[in-house]
């Protein structure tokens, strides 16, 4: 199964660790430092040139490196767009 995040990234649902609400879960410093940390590495992919409301962390089986992909979509329509799916 693939999930649309928006424009032209589909990603696989076996490679999604979370799906996080961008508002709620910034005002965390702990989620802030993970955020800067991995735009730092070259980890973050914006998706739309839309404010993102939404981040998805995703890995690759057998790779080390994470990718964090800022989407427009709210996590809960995200969400149901993976329950839909199935």
């Amino acid at each position: 199964m693939y999930l649309h995040l928006g424009q032209s990234t589909v990603i696989r649902e076996k490679d999604i660790i979370g799906i996080f609400d961008l508002d709620i879960t910034s005002q965390s410093y702990r989620t802030r430092q993970y955020l800067n940390r991995a735009e730092k590495a070259g980890e973050v992919e914006t998706v739309s040139e839309e404010l993102p409301k939404s981040f998805v962390v995703c890995q690759r089986r057998g790779e080390q490196r994470q990718r964090v992909y800022l989407a427009q979509p709210a996590s809960g329509t995200l969400q149901r767009r993976l329950r839909n799916e199935k």
